[in-house]
């Protein structure tokens, strides 16, 4: 792997820490609705998505850059680990 692919894929992974208590509920409520084919992931989709905005656009807590790749990689399914 390049040097630049390794930059990237470590800073795309730090996008995930430091997260506004709040996104960090969240995401992990929406993990766990995952991990245990819960019948409300849909509202776990919808309360991360709005979480996800609030932090951006409202809030100013996190980046563009780092809104967009928690949207890809937990909404979307874009991004594999």
């Amino acid at each position: 792997m390049s040097d630049t692919k390794e930059m990237k894929n470590e800073r795309e992974r730090s996008y995930e820490y430091g997260l506004p208590d709040y996104l960090e509920h969240d995401l992990k409520e929406f993990k766990k609705a995952i991990e245990t084919h819960s019948s409300l992931i849909d509202c776990w989709w919808g309360e991360l998505y709005g979480s996800i905005n609030m932090a951006e656009i409202s809030d100013g807590l996190i980046t563009h850059e780092q809104a967009e790749y928690l949207r890809r990689k937990y909404l979307w399914n874009q991004i594999r680990d």
